[in-house]
């Protein structure tokens, strides 16, 4: 994964969710751009994980969500789900295609597949989320040998 040995672990879980979200966003769009599709949108799938357990990780943001008892905050759908339903996202993203796409690339490489609409549909979301804009430069280098 594009983060291993390269995220401070005296964070705390709201940092460290954050700074694991943007990882998966530089390594996962570095993939696209190399051909490695699955990969790279696997890797992006990481980054939708990482940037919903941020979300809830701050009792500020929290407080302002409407969840129903007995949701399951570690299941990311739920989380979603939850989102949309507190207006925080609108429904530009859709999660169950995203996941599909997901599921797919899990079960085979797409070098064919064109990815820019769901790369764009991706953006929009970290950028609602408040997770992008973000500078690359501010995160410690990449090792691009990984993967």
């Amino acid at each position: 994964m594009p983060h291993f040995g390269l995220i401070d672990n005296s964070l705390g879980p709201e940092e460290y969710a954050l700074q694991r979200a943007r990882f998966h966003i530089r390594g996962g769009k570095r993939r696209l751009r190399q051909g490695k599709i699955s990969t790279g949108l696997i890797t992006l799938y990481d980054a939708v994980v990482s940037a919903l357990e941020w979300y809830i990780a701050s009792p500020e943001r929290m407080s302002k969500l409407r969840v129903d008892e007995g949701e399951d905050l570690k299941d990311d759908k739920t989380v979603f789900e939850i989102l949309r339903r507190s207006g925080v996202l609108d429904a530009s993203f859709d999660y169950d295609e995203f996941n599909k796409l997901i599921e797919k690339s899990l079960e085979q490489e797409m070098p064919d597949y064109d990815y820019r609409d769901i790369l764009g549909k991706f953006e929009s979301f970290m950028t609602t989320l408040g997770v992008m804009p973000f500078d690359e430069n501010e995160l410690p280098p990449e090792d691009p040998s990984t993967f």
